[in-house]
């Protein structure tokens, strides 16, 4: 599944893809995808890809949170879940720092 959002992310020009293993570190899930896209019509439509190209490969319950024309859209593909922000606000919320390397050192 992991390839398959890459892949789709990819796809659609998505700048900067990071992939975090949140395993035995968050209960909401397993993996984390960071992307950052140019403008809202294009992470509005990587969304909608995304949630094609899951349901393709048989994920037919995926949660898409801001899609509507937001800085940050979140999807939610139950093991993985998706951020797509514009620039400035993956900047602001720093979810790479959060969750990165720096959390196994915190502990």
């Amino acid at each position: 599944m992991q390839a398959a959002i890459v892949t789709s992310l990819d796809d659609d020009k998505a700048e900067n893809i990071v992939t975090l293993d949140l395993a035995g570190k968050a209960m909401f899930c397993d993996r984390m995808v960071i992307a950052t896209g140019l403008a809202d019509r294009q992470i509005s439509a990587m969304a909608q890809h995304l949630k094609e190209k899951l349901a393709e490969i048989g994920l037919k319950r995926v949660q898409i949170e801001g899609a509507g024309g937001s800085d940050w859209v979140l999807i939610d593909a139950g093991d993985i879940v998706v951020h797509l922000f514009k620039a400035d606000a993956r900047e602001t919320y720093a979810l790479e720092k959060m969750w990165g390397s720096d959390l196994d050192e915190a502990g």
